[in-house]
This record gives C-alpha cells, structure tokens and sequence, in this order.
C-alpha cells in the first residue's frame, strides 16, 4: 500500500489525498494576520458570504491558501446554529479547494481568505457548497 501512495506525484510537497482533508495549517490564525488582512485585504460579497482576500508571492507555508470562516452572532443567537453552519461552510470548501489549489500552486502564490456568512437564513449544504464553488471561481479569476 505503501508502493501505491509514494507513486502519486506531487504537489507543492502534497499528495492528492491530502487535498481532501482541512489540517490545522490551513486554518488562518494569529491577530497580527487577521488584522492584515481586514486592513488590506481586497473584498467582494457572493450572497450569503462576503469574502476577503489577499494574496503574497513567496509561498512560506506547506499549504497554498488559509482560511478563517466566521458566522455572525447578530443573525444566529444559538452557538449550535453557528456550528453547524461553520461545519457546512468547512466541508464546502474542503471538497472544493482542489482545483484552487493548483491554480495557486501553478502561480507559486500564496493566499488569505476570510468568509463571513452574513445571512439571516441557514443555506442548505448542497447550495453552501455550489456558492464556496463559485467563490474559489471567482477568486481566480481575481488573482489572474
């Protein structure tokens, strides 16, 4: 079993089954960069999300974006609420980042994003995961 994975080929030091997974190092973390990237961060909404981005040349990290994914406490009071929506929005993106990722692989550029679910509504998981779709579209078509 061993043989079979090692054959795979690699990117950015990356199997492919590890695009199908959300580590820990993907997740963006740390005030100063959070702070960054409110700051400088270019913006565009894609209902029910508003997204921010930022991008950087030097790929310092094993993975090729971060992400902070935030869900208002204004419109959903209850945490469980919250939860849940953060875990669709999560899976969304983990079945979606593939083909991002090797567009800023390709680019050797590096990326931040914020997703902020501003809807006063809770989106079903296939449309949670057909607007994350579009946003990685998009975001490409941005960083072009």
């Amino acid at each position: 079993m061993l043989a079979l994975n090692s054959s795979l080929p690699l990117f950015n030091g990356l199997r492919p089954k590890a695009f199908q997974s959300f580590k820990k190092q993907e997740r963006l973390t740390g005030k100063k960069a959070i702070d960054q990237i409110f700051k400088t961060g270019s913006t565009f909404l894609h209902y029910p999300f508003k997204v921010i981005w930022t991008t950087c040349q030097n790929v310092e990290s094993r993975y090729p974006a971060r992400v902070l994914i935030g869900v208002s406490k204004k419109y959903h009071r209850r945490a469980t609420d919250r939860n849940r929506i953060k875990r669709r929005i999560r899976e969304a993106y983990r079945k979606n980042k593939s083909p991002f990722y090797d567009f800023l692989t390709r680019r050797e550029k590096q990326c931040s994003l914020v997703l902020l679910y501003i809807s006063k509504e809770t989106f079903t998981f296939i449309e949670t995961e057909k607007k994350i779709s579009e946003i990685l579209i998009r975001l490409q078509q941005q960083i072009r």
